[in-house]
């Protein structure tokens, strides 16, 4: 009998899995004629809140006082209909304004000390697109990749094109290097890059 009194007790002791429990540490329930352990926080709901600056009063509850308390608390207690229907709009809440973290002028950080050499990061500051052509020509990143295959600046003219599509055509193309084939795969690479480019409206 005993030890099923032990376990009975055990079940009903508000350990740290009862979300809430401060160890009471000698503070007791605030319930008239209750000497349980005031382990739980509930509001003080006799107490007037209008006009007060700060957290709403509390008060200690043992683990059946505010098990109590939670099973009768009501939400809209002392509202009105409308206030009541306002409080459960689907957007209750969402209307309030928060303060904004930007700061005046969403300004930048000091660029001097950062490595930007695309000028992509001060670019979104400015709200402008970071410079890539002297005649201001689009680039796509199709554009910016056969470029990089044929080792053009971004700002690299028509005339400029086809000189390097010739010189690097001699370089890869077994015709033109003694018979040399390791290089066909660059080759493939030269050629798609150059059709693409030559039609893009950069080259236009």
């Amino acid at each position: 009998m005993s030890g099923v009194g032990v376990t009975e007790e055990k079940r009903e002791r508000a350990g740290p899995r009862f979300h809430g429990r401060v160890e009471a540490n000698g503070r007791g329930c605030a319930e008239p004629g209750c000497d349980g352990p005031g382990e739980f926080r509930a509001p003080a709901l006799d107490v007037p809140v209008a006009g007060r600056d700060g957290p709403p009063p509390f008060r200690w509850l043992c683990l059946d006082h505010v098990r109590a308390f939670n099973s009768r608390y009501n939400f809209f207690s002392g509202m009105s209909a409308e206030e009541i229907h306002q409080a459960q709009r689907p957007h209750a809440g969402w209307e309030r304004e928060t303060r904004a973290f930007a700061s005046a002028g969403d300004r930048g950080p000091r660029w001097a000390d950062f490595t930007d050499p695309l000028d992509a990061i001060a670019a979104r500051y400015r709200r402008e697109p970071a410079p890539e052509r002297g005649d201001g020509k689009p680039l796509s990143g199709e554009d910016r990749a056969s470029l990089k295959v044929l080792g053009l600046a971004s700002d690299a003219d028509r005339t400029a094109l086809r000189r390097r599509y010739s010189e690097l055509v001699r370089r890869y193309h077994p015709d033109r290097n003694g018979g040399d084939r390791s290089h066909e795969a660059m080759l493939r690479a030269v050629i798609d890059a150059y059709q693409q480019l030559r039609q893009a409206p950069a080259f236009a």
